[in-house]
């Protein structure tokens, strides 16, 4: 039976450079100039022949340092949290970090675990885009003194810093788009408001811009990302009590908006000409998809970018107050939203 070979030791080293593991490990930490030459060649040649590769994570523990960073994503399907994840990624490689990620896939359980697994590879930061943290997680992050950066979604009482969208000032906009042109009935799809603080701010900031109209009105509804039959309904009844009007749907986000899509084609609803679409997040088929659909881009990748970089600001001893550090979105207008009938 073929066994594969065992790794190399740094004691193996220094047996096949007749020499100490000290003098190895002033050799390895850049402290050449103590050897002298011919002991400096003895050991490169016994680590290219072993094919030695030293534990960069032993080292780091020796010295207190990992340079690992932890990310905790609610959900790594959504196109938004990949594009985040990017930023995130550059930003580790332009500062000599390494990025472990733990996707939640929306379980709120699965926060703690993974809170455990990063504290156990003493991660010097991390990244969370929060399900709903419960006292316990929090409990223990407080304690930790971790540091770390909130991204897109805020925790009730808990400071932190928060990179996001400026979601009062995007939800204004693409409301104020859609009255602007001449849609007179809009509803607002969400998923489930829940703690999801993104989710809240949008809505609310749709309702009041909707309501300096007195002659516009706004409709709101809340379902699950998975039920179809459920959207349908929903969806369904708006047009039937609504689609005498111009009416219009705002979607809270990407994912969500893909399932609205789906939803209208089979419910034989064309966005552009029976109604307006417009929604939160571009999504790469948005300018495929018919006449094309109005979205309100994020700049993730540079929310994801920013976050790290304030991760390693704390990391490296910035002890200013937790702060919000908020992006503007960007409206990108297509046909879905150029009814003129």
């Amino acid at each position: 039976m073929n066994r594969k070979a065992a790794r190399a030791t740094i004691s193996d080293v220094a047996k096949a450079a007749k020499t100490g593991k000290t003098s190895v490990s002033r050799y390895l930490n850049g402290e050449q100039n103590v050897l002298s030459a011919d002991l400096k060649q003895r050991i490169e040649t016994a680590i290219a022949e072993l094919n030695y590769r030293p534990s960069q994570m032993a080292r780091g523990l020796k010295r207190g340092r990992t340079r690992l960073i932890g990310l905790i994503i609610a959900d790594i399907t959504n196109p938004y949290s990949v594009d985040v994840m990017g930023g995130i990624e550059a930003a580790c490689r332009a500062r000599g970090f390494t990025l472990l990620m733990c996707n939640t896939n929306n379980e709120v359980d699965q926060e703690q675990h993974y809170l455990n697994l990063l504290n156990s590879y003493q991660v010097e930061g991390i990244v969370v885009n929060a399900v709903g943290m419960r006292e316990e997680a929090l409990s223990q992050l407080q304690q930790s003194l971790l540091p770390m950066v909130l991204i897109d979604r805020k925790i009730p009482d808990f400071p932190c810093d928060v990179v996001g969208l400026n979601n009062v000032e995007a939800a204004t906009q693409v409301t104020s788009h859609l009255i602007e042109r001449d849609y007179q009935t809009v509803i607002f799809v969400s998923e489930p408001l829940g703690l999801v603080n993104t989710r809240h701010e949008r809505l609310q900031a749709f309702k009041e811009t909707m309501a300096r109209y007195p002659d516009r009105e706004a409709v709101q509804a809340e379902v699950s990302l998975t039920d179809g039959a459920e959207l349908d309904r929903v969806l369904k009844t708006f047009w039937q009590q609504h689609g005498s009007r111009r009416c219009a749907v705002i979607v809270v986000n990407g994912a969500l908006m893909l399932q609205v899509a789906r939803s209208l084609k089979r419910l034989g609803l064309s966005w552009g000409e029976q109604l307006g679409l417009l929604g939160f997040d571009e999504l790469e088929w948005s300018e495929l998809a018919g006449v094309g659909i109005t979205t309100l881009k994020q700049p993730t990748w540079q929310m994801g970018y920013t976050a790290l970089e304030q991760v390693i600001r704390r990391i490296e001893g910035d002890n200013a107050p937790p702060a919000d550090h908020v992006f503007s979105g960007e409206l990108i207008i297509r046909g879905s939203t150029s009814l003129t009938q």
